[in-house]
């Protein structure tokens, strides 16, 4: 036994008390997560190996929370870290400065009364590459695209123009703190919840034919926005959380929301083990509150049948691209709202008008006697007669808003406003829609498809969602003709106050003829000036009306023969020379009916837009459930956990802690078998022991396995000499790897020091017991029936065989935490004093002689 092995990397003295867990380490780089907490709110910092801060966040959503981290998960590529807060929320923390990646959240459950489940576990599980889709090479680069599917079609139309987006406001410690060092906290996302809660893989605009998004910084800085690739690593990855009323929650690619998977009421998941090449789950469900020991002792199966296929990603990528048009059209809309009635910081375009009118109205009522003035009828009696009331003589020639300055500022606001309503709508708005129409055609024709009724589509609201889109494409056409229509009226209007105010001023210069159309400028006197008619698209209830009622043919969507009917209707119209003639205005060709004006219409585009957003939100959302509606969870008696009675045997408290690992054997000559370990540290009868069980892991749940290798080991080490034996107790243990068990510990009865060891588990003489020596359903069962044959004699006690040790030099007493990477070419122990200030970080590759050598390794790290 070697006394001095492994080498310190470093010891760090923290500032503030933390929590260790057990998957704090990054499975591939030398790093790892520290939570502590500081004003009532939880923190990450990240450390380097060799004892250097990276970066420390606050993981809060607002000033209000009180959520604590409950448990983390690193990608598989260990470039995020996805962190579990209280009830329903993860945050995906980027490993490079700590920033929120994206934000997950488990929708809650539809019966209102069922109280909310706290988060207990969370594991992230890399994908499985299955087999090709065809024979045939993918030499174009599809990306695995489909040819003639709506993504193909999107991917050949040209992108769309990006939106301004503001980044975060940059503040004293991100302008001045050391770089590498910065403290930073959560910032709230000003995303609605309707997009949030939309079910979606990692955001990718050139996916529904966008541009990304320009950031503008604080100081007026435009940047593009930094997507996040999907590395190969994470690609069809599955993160999944646990909750302690024994459901799973699933999200592919760590962010598209697969379901929730029932297993067992009112029960947590000790460990969660995933086939590396099915979608297959094994857990053991663990009775809330309940002994450590209580846990089923034969696994629960939860198979997922869908993700075998292809199909459930291909319908995320549709959802993805979905949610991203979906997002962009309301921003839009959200832009072009903000531009006409303006919003805290900036004045509307539509404010100009009436305040104009107040002003007028003003100096009529306060200077000239007027009890009720009315601008409208003064400015008509201009227009119509050239009658010019003294007051609005004197307001034409001296008021500031009659000025040139003021007059160009007017013109410039409305016109920018009108301009912008007219090319949003046209450019933007409607090729959107229309985007997004053809990806809710193909979610319809999914719908029709037999194979996968799994996926439970709901016809009504999918063919009411490409009802919905044909209004809003036909609205906002309707917006840019209005938008165009008004902008035409209020350069009349501004040229008829040119004209006018050159009269009122008596200049002697020789006056230019009107260039304003007295029709024009009465049509924005009445339907501009003080009201206007695009008022109606932002404002009131959403479109409720029938094609037929525009003078459109109604189609009957529920066939499928529209083409059929168009093509009808136009083979009729070439055979009567009289519908291919000019026709007068008010009449309509194809259906023969008057088109009359339909300005009474409800044209509220974004209460329309809103309601879609939902409808199409809830047919993504209910789809991307089907893989946890299909679920198979197996398990007979001997996976259901009890409430196992206290024994004689084993008694209540007597379990200190349960470590488990999951071995995978060989492939070829053990397929699909797996094995399972368990550390357990007993403390019953005055006499610790430490058990070590070893059983066959498959697919088959039901019952006991048929045979489970044991080995028993009194709570002492064997010294150098012959029948020197030192009594020792047992802080912690984790499984290192697939061959060596971490341990730290102490010589029973003193106050320190403490020791980290390794035993080689794997290389141990197991004792193996047949099915007929366990008869329960727990853990417990198992370990009473091994003391039980442990008692008669028939297994046999022995020390804990060290094979190398260290003395710590910051833990000394009380517990510890222990998290541990044994990946090759990492292979570290991070050992947490039971105060949370002092870590020990050690090299278990090192050795005592290369402390002092320059430790200058993950210097760019995550690089």
């Amino acid at each position: 036994m070697e006394h001095n092995a492994f080498a310190s990397l470093a010891v760090l003295q923290l500032s503030s008390p933390c929590r260790l867990l057990t998957s704090a380490c990054c499975p591939d780089k030398d790093l790892v997560v520290l939570v502590s907490r500081l004003g009532g709110r939880d923190r990450l910092t990240l450390w380097k190996m060799q004892g250097t801060k990276k970066w420390d966040i606050e993981v809060g959503c607002d000033e209000s929370s009180i959520e604590s981290v409950s448990a983390l998960a690193w990608s598989p590529c260990g470039m995020t870290i996805a962190v579990s807060h209280g009830f329903s929320r993860i945050t995906l923390h980027s490993v490079q400065d700590g920033h929120i990646e994206r934000s997950l959240t488990i929708p809650a459950s539809l019966h209102k009364s069922e109280q909310q489940h706290r988060i207990t576990g969370a594991w992230w599980f890399p994908g499985f590459r299955d087999l090709p889709r065809s024979t045939i090479p993918d030499i174009f680069k599809r990306n695995e695209i489909n040819t003639g599917s709506a993504l193909s079609i999107l991917k050949v139309l040209p992108l769309l123009d990006p939106l301004r987006e503001e980044d975060h406001k940059l503040t004293a410690t991100d302008l001045f703190a050391f770089q590498g060092t910065q403290t930073g906290a959560a910032l709230k996302s000003s995303t609605p919840e309707v997009i949030s809660d939309w079910p979606s893989l990692l955001p990718d605009p050139s996916l529904a034919s966008l541009c990304p998004p320009i950031l503008i910084d604080e100081q007026g800085k435009t940047t593009k926005d930094t997507q996040v690739n999907l590395s190969a690593e994470d690609e069809n990855s599955l993160l999944v959380i646990g909750d302690d009323n024994g459901k799973l929650h699933c999200f592919l690619d760590g962010s598209y929301y697969l379901g929730p998977i029932s297993t067992i009421p009112s029960t947590v998941p000790t460990a969660v083990f995933k086939d590396p090449k099915q979608p297959l789950f094994l857990l053991h469900p663990q009775t809330l509150g309940s002994d450590l020991l209580s846990a089923a002792f034969a696994p629960l199966s939860v198979d997922l049948p869908l993700l075998a296929s292809h199909r459930i990603r291909d319908f995320a990528r549709l959802s993805s691209a979905a949610r991203e048009l979906m997002w962009y059209v309301m921003r839009v809309i959200e832009d072009l709202r903000e531009v006409w009635f303006g919003s805290g910081s900036l004045t509307g375009a539509r404010e100009a008008g009436p305040k104009w009118i107040q002003l007028l109205e003003t100096r009529l009522r306060d200077q000239f006697g007027q009890k009720e003035p009315s601008a409208i009828v003064e400015l008509t009696g201009l227009l119509v007669a050239g009658l010019c009331s003294e007051g609005l003589s004197d307001f034409l020639s001296s008021s500031e808003q009659m000025s040139e300055r003021a007059l160009q500022k007017w013109e410039s606001t409305v016109t920018d406003a009108l301009v912008k309503l007219r090319d949003f709508s046209t450019l933007r708005l409607v090729p959107t829609l229309q985007r997004l129409h053809i990806i809710l055609e193909e979610v319809r024709g999914w719908s029709l498809i037999p194979q996968i009724v799994l996926f439970g589509f709901n016809a009504d609201d999918i063919t009411h969602c490409l009802s919905s889109l044909k209004q809003a494409v036909f609205v906002s056409n309707l917006l840019a003709f209005q938008a165009r229509r008004e902008l035409g009226s209020f350069k009349h209007f501004l040229s008829f106050l040119r004209y006018e105010i050159t009269l009122a001023g008596n200049s002697s210069e020789t006056r230019s003829p009107p260039e304003h159309d007295i029709l024009e400028v009465n049509h924005y006197l009445m339907s501009g000036l003080k009201t206007s008619q695009i008022d109606r698209w932002f404002t009131g209830p959403a479109p409720q009306f029938d094609p037929g009622d525009l003078g459109l043919p109604r189609h009957n969507t529920d066939t499928n023969k529209v083409l059929e009917e168009a093509l009808e209707q136009a083979h009729a119209a070439l055979q009567d020379p009289s519908q291919t003639s000019w026709q007068p205005v008010g009449f309509s060709v194809n259906c023969n009916v008057s088109t009359a004006d339909k300005s009474h219409l409800d044209k509220n585009l974004w209460a329309l837009v809103h309601d879609l957003a939902v409808r199409c939100q809830r047919v993504f959302a209910h789809v991307s459930k089907a893989t946890a509606r299909s679920a198979i969870v197996s398990g007979s008696g001997g996976a259901t956990p009890f409430q196992v009675e206290a024994s004689e045997t084993v008694p209540g408290g007597a379990c200190q802690f349960v470590r488990e690992r999951v071995v995978r054997r060989n492939e070829v000559s053990h397929p699909g078998n797996h094995l399972q370990h368990l550390a357990i540290y007993l403390t019953s009868e005055m006499r610790p022991l430490f058990c070590l069980t070893r059983t066959p892991y498959a697919k088959c749940a039901a019952g006991v396995p048929l045979h489970i290798d044991v080995i028993v080991m009194e709570c002492s080490i064997a010294g150098d000499e012959p029948g020197d034996v030192t009594d020792v107790h047992l802080c912690n243990a984790e499984f290192f790897d697939d061959e060596i068990l971490v341990i730290v510990y102490k010589v029973r009865g003193t106050d320190g020091p403490m020791f980290a060891a390794t035993v080689q588990y794997s290389a141990l003489e197991y004792q193996t017991q047949s099915e007929g020596y366990v008869n329960g359903p727990a853990r417990k069962d198992m370990i009473a029936n091994v003391l039980q044959r442990l008692k008669e004699g028939h297994l046999w006690l022995k020390p804990i065989p060290i094979k190398r040790r260290r003395q710590l030099t910051a833990c000394r007493d009380g517990s510890v935490s222990l998290a541990v990477n044994g990946r090759v070419g990492r292979r570290v122990v991070c050992i947490l004093d039971g105060d949370g200030t002092t870590m020990d970080i050690l090299d278990m590759e090192g050795d005592e002689d290369m402390e002092g050598e320059d430790e200058t390794e993950m210097d760019s790290t995550g690089a």
